[in-house]
């Protein structure tokens, strides 16, 4: 059906593919669906099947005429991606080009624009200075997680004397009052359950409920400073009414052996604790350290190189970002606009500023992908058995079981990529020059929830 085509390289990583079909192919396309409506028409006067060529020419020629267009269009453009180098990218369809000159006596010529997949060049990758944060696992590191240790163990109780102080649990019920004692509609809340001193509540009254009472109620003014972290609140007086429904306090564990056994049957002593926790944290800030050079040597090795991700590519990472975004409110995409909206922000403006993250990290992954290649890093299959095996001994499961799961969930392939990523850092690193940065706290490198 292609009698010719053409391939023409724009910017941005598209091209522009010209197809051309010949004009016997044009008439035989539009021959075969007349003959195709005359078996199926029925037409007054005439029996199925059996109506004339100028007949059903005459009284729809304009709509076999598009349909033929429209089949010969989808067949033709079919055939030429095959039949080039130049595919389109998965979420990148084609999109004409021009407009449609379509008659049944002439060769038919079309073009459609789309994006491909970029070309890369990588520049200079080995040699490469970088620098690796110092930092030591200190004691005020180990007596953080043996804190958060004793507080996920403590035991909250009603307080006995029920006087309100910093870092009790309490439960009030709280409104707005108007200047003549009144309360205001619509700003009540019953049974509202914070921890004094967290500055979980709107309007951030931890100071002032303390030395309250269970059971009493008062009413608390306030004048909140034009920088204060709630918009409306800014620059505002108010009276809030309080009323204090429950006193509860935390009985925290004493941080000794018993604290260990409770945790786990592991540990024996809280030495074995200690260990253990000191390994965790260990283990932790090596892979942070290592996730921090291997983002230095991609940002350098970036700017060394020649890498354009099309416009296609980047709107599918922005509507990744979005997905996940979305995901971690826990309602429906609606919902989240609708927030967006009541801040006078939209979606375009989340896309926005985004972009320059989503860009640099699409350039990230397309050179270690193309140096992963060139490098020629393989994954055999038993390769991924043993990874598998470590995942399955690590969570106490079956080999085979372990396997199944990750082969249900697509996710062995996942698997080899990561371990191709692992092998090319390995070799990268073993060709960098890497010197030490300056000293850093464990919390500034790997963060609260390392």
């Amino acid at each position: 059906m292609v009698s010719e085509k053409s391939v023409e390289r724009l910017d941005n990583s598209a091209v522009k593919l010209t197809v051309t079909v010949g004009k016997e192919d044009v008439q035989q396309q539009y021959d075969s669906i007349v003959n195709e409506y005359s078996k199926q028409a029925q037409i007054k006067g005439f029996r199925k099947g059996k109506v004339p060529r100028e007949v059903m020419e005459r009284k729809f020629g304009e709509s076999l005429k598009a349909e033929a267009m429209q089949r010969i269009l989808e067949e033709s453009l079919k055939q030429a991606i095959d039949e080039v180098e130049e595919k389109p990218l998965s979420f990148a369809q084609p999109e004409l080009d021009g407009e449609l000159d379509f008659e049944l006596d002439k060769e038919f010529t079309y073009a459609v624009r789309y994006d491909v997949f970029p070309e890369i060049t990588v520049g200079s990758y080995t040699g490469l200075e970088i620098e690796e944060p110092q930092v030591k696992i200190e004691d005020e590191d180990m007596d953080r997680e043996l804190k958060a240790l004793q507080e996920q163990n403590s035991v909250v109780m009603d307080k006995q004397e029920g006087v309100v102080a910093k870092d009790d649990i309490v439960t009030i019920d709280y409104w707005e009052v108007d200047d003549s004692g009144n309360p205001v509609d619509g700003t009540s809340r019953e049974d509202f359950v914070f921890t004094v001193g967290t500055g979980y509540n709107y309007y951030k009254i931890d100071d002032d409920v303390v030395g309250l009472k269970k059971d009493q109620e008062t009413v608390i003014e306030k004048t909140y400073p034009e920088d204060v972290e709630i918009e409306e609140l800014r620059g505002t007086s108010k009276k809030i009414g309080v009323r204090v429904k429950a006193v509860k306090e935390r009985q925290l564990p004493e941080i000794d052996d018993d604290l260990a056994q409770d945790i786990s049957e592991k540990y024996e002593t809280l030495d074995d604790l200690k260990k253990d926790i000191r390994s965790r944290l260990e283990e932790t800030l090596k892979s942070r350290l290592r996730q921090i050079k291997a983002d230095t040597l991609v940002d350098k090795i970036v700017e060394n190189s020649e890498v354009t991700p099309p416009e296609s590519m980047v709107a599918a990472e922005l509507q990744a970002t979005w997905r996940n975004f979305v995901n971690r409110f826990g309602v429906p995409e609606s919902q989240v606009a609708q927030l967006l909206e009541h801040q006078g922000r939209s979606q375009q403006d989340l896309f926005q500023e985004w972009r320059p993250e989503a860009e640099k990290s699409l350039k990230g992954r397309l050179v270690i992908n193309k140096l992963i290649e060139q490098e020629q890093i393989e994954v055999t299959e038993d390769d991924v058995d043993a990874r598998v095996k470590e995942l399955a001994d690590s969570n106490s499961m079956g080999f085979e079981e372990t396997k199944n799961y990750y082969q249900q969930q697509g996710m062995l392939e996942y698997i080899r990529d990561n371990m191709k990523e692992e092998r090319l850092f390995d070799k990268l690193f073993a060709e960098s020059r890497i010197k030490k940065g300056e000293k850093r706290k464990f919390l500034d490198v790997v963060g609260r929830n390392g």
